[in-house]
């Protein structure tokens, strides 16, 4: 695949961060403070949206029973652009009838579910089995730097659309930014897959076994379940700090309510820098190598605990004299590098075993993702909040958590130091020349 294909991959991933940030952020911002509902309403609606990608190796199976990922993407993004829309009536419904929005609510999150699921799952596989090795991390990159900006551009658009707020607002612009999302995944998507590749990729009819035959296949390979305790880990470790930064800046730094928002952009814009750091993993130009995947994972999990440790001696030390905003900087670096080369790695690791199983390899991570990332912010607080019962102290409590984290992406690297990639490529890494789009793949990553 060339890189116009590869573009138009990463602008499906957009679309879906443009219809999931919304969920994720802006209604759950409109239910806590126009709708003065407890903050667990959101915060559950959320998990269930996290939960519900159980089913991403089913949904993998799916596309490896039928060989074509472009189908399951388009109607992965038709379920996510529903869900979402329905996530806003949900809302807006609230505010005349609590008990049937909050139902609806229920419906709405669950399909936003389902469709990442089935979206997501399919596209990583497409990019793992079309696009050649040395690209792959690079190729990572774009897609979640896109999706990011989707994420940018449709909070900053939306928020603007939504003043002065009203529920029609609400549902005018969930409507309006769905079918958008939907029409631009759709038409990226038209004849992205090659009929060729996709045929071969289908399994003969008696050749095709069941979900559990299937799925319990895929787990005695040791490279896959290795690597799926190894991503559950570290997305424990990458989100428990998520709810907790801000409170302990504030707290132990007297930074206020800006300051301390401020400072998570500071986080976001490492992690972005990180992530186009990462592109580098595992190429050659000539003579020069940046290094491997695997040494890109290790290093940014082993970065990132020597900054969750800078915290802690931070929050240790007397004064507010400890360069806070760079050592949050340098975690966002560290979290985007070893994220990057992750999700490099799943591309490459996905067609390694059994044929066929591309699909439910790819689903059983992305379900390790969604369900390390989901306990890793209730462990972040929970912790936080027996740790505070049983040393007296909140600081204390927020740097026992940190401490707990960085000890978990030491985990992680010793883990990664276990995964099997294959030999990384000895071509030299040149900007593609005038190839056709659709060129024989040569065929890993995270979600």
């Amino acid at each position: 695949m060339s890189w116009l294909g590869i573009f138009r991959l990463a602008l499906v991933q957009m679309a879906l961060g443009a219809i999931v940030v919304l969920t994720t952020s802006t209604l759950n911002r409109l239910m806590a403070v126009e709708l003065m509902l407890p903050a667990l309403v959101p915060g559950l609606l959320v998990g269930l949206h996290h939960a519900v990608q159980m089913t991403r190796p089913r949904m993998g199976f799916g596309s490896d029973m039928g060989g074509r990922r472009t189908p399951w993407i388009a109607g992965g993004m038709a379920v996510l652009a529903l869900g979402g829309f329905l996530a806003a009536v949900a809302t807006a419904w609230m505010a005349t009838d609590r008990l049937a929005g909050l139902c609806l609510a229920v419906v709405g999150y669950a399909l936003v579910g389902l469709g990442v699921s089935a979206a997501g799952t399919s596209l990583l596989v497409l990019l793992a089995k079309q696009v050649a090795q040395e690209r792959r991390a690079a190729a990572a990159t774009l897609v979640w730097v896109l999706m990011i900006i989707g994420f940018a551009v449709t909070a900053g658009l939306a928020g603007r659309w939504l003043d002065p707020y009203s529920p029609a607002r609400l549902v005018a612009v969930s409507g309006t930014v769905s079918v958008v999302a939907l029409c631009v995944a759709w038409a990226a998507l038209w004849g992205v897959e090659q009929d060729g590749v996709a045929s071969k990729a289908a399994p003969a009819a008696d050749a095709k076994p069941s979900f559990r035959t299937a799925l319990a296949q895929v787990w005695t390979e040791p490279d896959a379940r290795q690597f799926t305790i190894f991503v559950f880990v570290s997305m424990v470790a990458y989100s428990a700090q998520d709810l907790i930064l801000e409170p302990f800046a504030g707290i132990r730094f007297g930074f206020t309510p800006g300051e301390s928002t401020q400072l998570s952009g500071v986080q976001h814009g490492g992690t972005l820098a990180g992530m186009l750091l990462g592109a580098l993993a595992g190429r050659r130009f000539g003579a020069v190598s940046f290094g491997s995947l695997r040494a890109w994972i290790i290093g940014g999990c082993a970065a990132s605990a020597l900054a969750l440790a800078g915290l802690v001696l931070g929050g240790l030390q007397e004064g507010s004299h400890w360069p806070l905003r760079a050592n949050v900087f340098v975690l966002g670096v560290a979290n985007g590098a070893f994220s990057i080369a992750a999700i490099g790695s799943m591309m490459a690791l996905a067609g390694q075993g059994q044929q066929a199983r591309e699909g439910v390899r790819m689903g059983l991570w992305g379900a390790a993702q969604a369900t390390g990332f989901a306990i890793g912010g209730f462990l972040g607080t929970a912790a936080s909040d027996l740790a505070r019962w049983l040393l007296g102290s909140q600081v204390a409590a927020y740097l026992s958590v940190f401490a707990a984290e960085a000890a978990l992406f030491v985990l992680a690297a010793l883990l990664a130091r276990h995964i099997a990639l294959p030999a990384p490529s000895r071509r030299m890494a040149t900007p593609p020349g005038p190839r056709a789009e659709f060129s024989p793949p040569a065929s890993r990553g995270s979600t």
